[in-house]
């Protein structure tokens, strides 16, 4: 309980604060940047580079209430299907700027529901990606998917295109809760997708799980924990469910009363974490679990870890592409977003540019900070030294800036030898501590709660 006060004390369960997947945030990109500061940045690749590729599928059958993605509900394929066409026009327009020899160290396809495709779209969209970059040695091919939207067709399909990597969402097992999230998804059935994703030689598995939701106790999780280890996952996602009505209509859906309260989000946390840890798995970061073997794992320990849109990664390709409505990209420049609806994207392709409607270019000191970031949320220290050779500052700047940072924690963060620390019981604050060194104003940006 004492340590629940000081939480209290240091705003822990009152703040929002961004999940730093990026920096500057989203909330800061602006229109400055279009289609042709994107395509620039896209002609400055270096030939023969290893890059990563990001493609959004924004459909979904039935859209679960609790989920905030831009997504849009679709009974029939016809829009799917239209989709895809735009999705190979912009590969084409894409590979027009591509320089040669760029291979793919990661593709992701999210969502929305990657799995909605059917099983000859997503094999043409397949063949269409490689033939401009085809996956480098080692790579990795990733899909998110639904086990109420696929089937052994369109596993087949993933699997001949060279999916070496699978993601499921579970958010949770217990049947009222999911009732009550718009998501009916019984474990029965995820186990037999599971199942059949190895079966077809895919060996590495993720799975998301979802802390915060309504009517979830410890009990509860702790049972949807336990379903989950049955299944064996490489890794683990475990997310704070983001109430955020006021943003995303659907959630309006939940019921508000239902919600824990933050000390209890971080007790739900603790109960899961305890699960993952005694089951063999490493922490990584603030909120990811992996076996010792996975490249979550391997990356940490060596010091590889990064974090993306997509959360934590072993990747440390220097450019990651967004390829759909709404993705956003990554360059040495800066951050590129394509158009978030649909037909304002579709529009842009069939027209023969880019739909970038708005991003960031990196000035001043963005690049020192997103890395001191960086290596808080990944690692939990910064070292000044490092930081200085890297960036050629001053370390008793730097050393300045931590100690000035860790003052607001009541002794909570140490700082030694220029080396800020964030230690285990310091590290429900982590976002909070990442903060203390994001330079832009947070006043008018509604991010999720910090725990």
């Amino acid at each position: 309980m004492k340590m629940d006060a000081q939480l209290t004390r240091l705003g822990l369960f009152d703040a929002r604060v961004p999940r730093y997947t990026s920096y500057p945030t989203a909330p800061h990109f602006s229109a400055e940047t279009g289609p042709g500061q994107f395509a620039e940045w896209i002609d400055a690749v270096p030939p023969d580079t290893r890059i990563s590729l990001y493609l959004h599928v924004p459909f979904c059958r039935r859209l679960c209430w609790f989920c905030a993605c831009r997504t849009q509900g679709t009974q029939s394929d016809a829009p799917v299907l239209a989709y895809t066409e735009t999705l190979k026009a912009e590969i084409a327009l894409l590979a027009r700027h591509l320089p040669k020899g760029v291979t793919l160290s990661r593709l992701h396809w999210g969502g929305g529901t990657p799995t909605i495709l059917p099983p000859g779209q997503i094999s043409a969209l397949a063949e269409a990606i490689f033939r401009v970059a085809p996956l480098a040695e080692g790579g990795e091919f990733s899909v998110e998917i639904d086990p109420n939207e696929v089937d052994g067709p369109r596993l087949d399909a993933l699997a001949a295109a060279g999916m070496n990597r699978a993601s499921i969402g579970v958010q949770d097992f217990d049947p009222e809760i999911q009732k009550t999230i718009g998501r009916d998804q019984p474990y029965d059935l995820t186990r037999r997708i599971a199942e059949a994703i190895r079966a077809r030689g895919i060996e590495s598995l993720n799975a998301d799980i979802l802390y915060g939701l309504p009517h979830q106790t410890q009990g509860r999780i702790a049972d949807s924990v336990q379903k989950l280890l049955s299944l064996s996952p490489d890794r683990v996602a475990l997310y704070g469910y983001a109430h955020v009505p006021w943003m995303s209509r659907r959630q309006q859906m939940i019921p508000s009363d239902a919600i824990p309260t933050p000390q209890e989000r971080l007790r739900l946390f603790e109960t899961a974490r305890t699960l993952f840890s005694a089951d063999g798995y490493d922490e990584i970061g603030i909120d990811h679990f992996a076996l010792p073997a996975d490249g979550l794992a391997v990356a940490q320990k060596a010091g590889r870890l990064r974090r993306n849109f997509q959360g934590y990664t072993d990747d440390t390709a220097p450019v990651l592409i967004g390829l759909g409505a709404s993705s956003i990209s990554r360059f040495p420049q800066g951050f590129a977003q394509n158009a978030p609806a649909t037909a304002t994207h579709t529009q842009a392709i069939r027209e023969g540019r880019f739909s970038t409607v708005k991003g960031h270019r990196f000035q001043g000191e963005d690049a020192l900070r997103a890395r001191i970031i960086e290596m808080l949320m990944c690692d939990f220290r910064a070292d000044a030294a490092e930081l200085a050779a890297e960036f050629g500052v001053s370390a008793g700047w730097l050393t300045a800036l931590f100690t000035q940072a860790a003052a607001r924690f009541e002794g909570l963060v140490p700082v030694v030898n220029s080396v800020l620390t964030i230690p285990p019981a310091a590290r429900p604050l982590t976002r909070l501590i990442a903060r203390a060194f994001d330079a832009y104003d947070q006043s008018k940006a509604q991010h999720s709660a910090a725990i």
